[in-house]
């Protein structure tokens, strides 16, 4: 790898500013260079701020040193533009700051640019952005993912330091699995969605992605905690979520899910997740295999499938409700500029919420979100952890998406159940493929506001295996 200031991890870098050793005008001319040289063909920023090096300097004493940030688009932020990929708002300047970016900032963070997306963030390909598709910094004919595509693919290129996106289901851990870096969702209302536009309202979790997951965990310390402008946001304190991050997992209990699903048997993906388990066993933990079942029953995890139509139902419902709010008269701009994805989700929406509807479909799929809470609820009173992965397979090629409607849906569902339950989970590479230079990521996942978990875990794979390149960079440059 690269021994530039762009390819150091946050960690690294925030150590270096705080010791003169690395200057603010260095990092950011960097970065910026690479971002004027490679953005018109990866498409991963839709603004930048070019001056943004001007405000760093006098940072160096916050927590954050002035590192410089990229923030997906559908984050408000004051003085740049949030269009959240869509045309309808490709004009709109926030007059607040989200809680997220507000947050960073007061630690000292700088945002150096906002990402691409999914227009509204329908979507796990990037390529429903009313700006054009994002490609994969780690090879540009395959798809970052999505819906925090723009956000995974800066961080695979090391054009930004460390980065913010969101996840519904699989928007951040499926583009982190895929460009090959980590991806932590926190719990449902760990982290504030005021000032976030609105997808699904009872599934949005704010997150960050990174370059290991040490970066995940300090990220998160900054962004978590009760926010006033936002009522599902929880009242437990936030944590450390570093200090104990290399006490590793002997003694948990670890559940792998999903193998035997038909699209995963026998597959490298397979493979990956069980040799994780293998891996995880000779460091102390106690490892069992989880089947799948299409019914509640013990010592099982209800079939990822069945998460389709709930999450499909579910989110498309709160997606009529949402986008209701974009209209020419607040924003400037004619609801015919909604894309089809947009129009596709508020039409489904609208009709399961419909009087004869709601009942049979919304209703229905409530009912079945709750089995799943209550399976998660029943696994975790026996396992710490339990480990999958976020995605069926590698990164598709670029336009795989087109004329599938269901796309989306159908990469995420790994992921889906999780995402219902309001659950936690960390993405982590775990296997490249040395032809494509693309990766997997495993998914583990641990019960709600249980953060702490997932990042003692995640941390211990990363320091055990050489699949993380900036965990490797960190060891040859002394960081610890």
């Amino acid at each position: 790898m690269n021994d530039s200031p762009r390819y150091y991890t946050l960690r690294e870098v925030i150590k270096l500013l705080k010791s003169r050793k690395l200057s603010h005008l260095e990092l950011y001319a960097d970065i910026l260079n690479a971002i004027k040289k490679d953005n018109k063909n990866l498409n991963i920023f839709l603004t930048v701020d070019w001056n943004s090096v001007s405000e760093s300097e006098i940072l160096t004493n916050y927590p954050l040193a002035g590192i410089p940030l990229a923030i997906k688009d559908n984050f408000l932020t004051i003085n740049l533009k949030t269009t959240a990929a869509s045309k309808i708002l490709r004009d709109f300047k926030p007059v607040y700051e989200s809680t997220v970016t507000r947050r960073l900032k007061e630690a000292g963070g700088v945002i150096l640019g906002k990402t691409n997306m999914d227009a509204w963030a329908h979507g796990s390909s990037t390529e429903t952005s009313d700006f054009g598709t994002t490609r994969n910094a780690r090879n540009p004919a395959y798809s970052p993912g999505g819906s925090s595509g723009g956000s995974a693919s800066a961080i695979a290129g090391n054009y930004s330091i460390a980065a913010i996106g969101s996840e519904t289901a699989g928007s951040i851990r499926l583009p982190a699995s895929w460009c090959g870096v980590v991806g932590l969702k926190p719990t449902y209302g760990r982290v504030s969605r005021w000032g976030v536009v609105a997808m699904g309202s009872s599934l949005d979790s704010p997150g960050p992605i990174c370059k290991t997951v040490t970066d995940a965990g300090l990220l998160l310390g900054f962004i978590a905690g009760k926010d006033p402008y936002d009522a599902t946001t929880a009242r437990y304190s936030v944590p450390d979520y570093i200090a104990n991050i290399n006490n590793g997992v002997k003694n948990y209990k670890i559940g792998i899910c999903y193998t035997d699903h038909p699209q995963i048997k026998g597959s490298i993906v397979d493979q990956s997740v069980r040799k994780a388990g293998e891996l995880f066993e000779s460091l102390g933990a106690g490892v069992d295999l989880i089947p799948v079942s299409d019914d509640i029953k013990p010592n099982t995890i209800l079939n990822p499938d069945l998460a389709i139509a709930v999450y499909t139902v579910v989110q498309r419902s709160e997606v009529s409700s949402n986008l209701a709010r974009y209209d020419g008269y607040r924003y400037g701009e004619r609801r015919s500029l909604f894309g089809n994805e947009a129009k596709r989700r508020i039409l489904l929406g609208t009709f399961t919420l419909s009087k004869g509807y709601a009942k049979k479909y919304y209703h229905r799929a409530i009912y079945v979100r709750n089995l799943y809470i209550q399976n998660f609820r029943e696994l975790f009173q026996k396992y710490d952890l339990l480990i999958s992965t976020p995605s069926p397979g590698f990164a598709l090629p670029v336009g795989s998406s087109k004329d599938n409607p269901m796309f989306g849906e159908l990469m995420d569902m790994l992921v889906e159940p999780s995402s219902l339950a309001g659950i936690t989970g960390i993405s982590v590479p775990c296997f490249r493929d040395k032809k494509t230079n693309l990766y997997l990521g495993l998914n583990i996942m641990a019960d709600q506001f249980n953060e702490e978990k997932i990042l003692r875990a995640a941390y211990a794979y990363e320091q055990a295996t050489r699949w993380n390149e900036w965990a490797l960079l960190e060891i040859k440059h002394g960081i610890i």
